[in-house]
């Protein structure tokens, strides 16, 4: 889809959102999600150097780890990578409309409150911001299976649209690059290669971090010979 159709098409969706409940989607948003699926170049990907990957680091909060037992979204945060090195001013952030009162443990841990929350964009709206930024890059997440799992959950739930896009884990990374260490904490990897961890459990900052171990350990795997994704996982395989 030609980047101007799909910004028309964009506006278009995003001029109607208010007038639909929040678990009752438009056919404009279905019809925009299935467009979503098929234009995604999931194979070109696996062959692109991992350096010059379009990428797109991505961190959810949620109220919990389960969504198929209620469990929801309430933040999105990303930044986007080219060329290997994080681009600052290309980033994404939303809180996402939360109706019910906050765990304490979660509100805790994020520093987001309930009153926010209900102020919030719903998911539906934010989804569609979130993957108007996106467009066809890969996306990159720390433990990607919590992200996958909701994300599958809400496209289905809300747009009746299997979810699609490719999540490359971090852990892919550094399970090849750093086989004699045993560590898996976002925090942990952080300290381990430098990096100052800052605003911790916060969807944006944590993106940042994630976006940071990313751009190391595609030039630490460089070093071991995997030049893209398909190398990555033939490695992984091997493990």
């Amino acid at each position: 889809m030609p980047l101007e159709s799909f910004r028309q098409l964009m506006r278009g969706i995003q001029g109607r959102l208010s007038i639909f409940d929040g678990n009752l989607q438009s056919s404009q948003q279905i019809a925009f999600f299935r467009q979503m699926q098929k234009e995604l170049k999931q194979e070109s990907a696996l062959h692109t150097k991992l350096d010059q990957l379009s990428v797109v680091v991505f961190d959810i909060e949620t109220t919990g780890f389960y969504p198929d037992l209620g469990d929801e979204i309430i933040s999105i945060g990303a930044v986007r990578v080219c060329n290997g090195k994080m681009n600052d001013e290309e980033v994404f952030y939303s809180l996402v409309r939360y109706e019910q009162e906050l765990p304490l443990e979660i509100e805790k841990l994020t520093g987001i409150t309930s009153s926010e929350l209900k102020e919030a964009k719903p998911l539906s709206e934010v989804l569609i911001a979130f993957f108007e930024f996106v467009q066809n890059a890969t996306l990159v997440a720390h433990h990607a299976k919590h992200e996958k799992s909701f994300l599958q959950n809400a496209s289905w739930k809300l747009f009746r649209t299997p979810f699609k896009h490719r999540i490359v884990d971090t852990s892919f990374l550094y399970r090849i690059a750093e086989r004699e260490h045993r560590m898996s904490r976002l925090e942990d990897l952080c300290e381990y290669n430098g990096i100052k961890v800052i605003a911790r459990h916060h969807a944006l900052g944590d993106a940042k971090l994630t976006a940071q171990l990313w751009c190391i350990y595609i030039e630490k795997l460089k070093t071991l010979g995997c030049k893209n994704l398909h190398d990555v996982y033939e490695r992984l395989s091997r493990l």
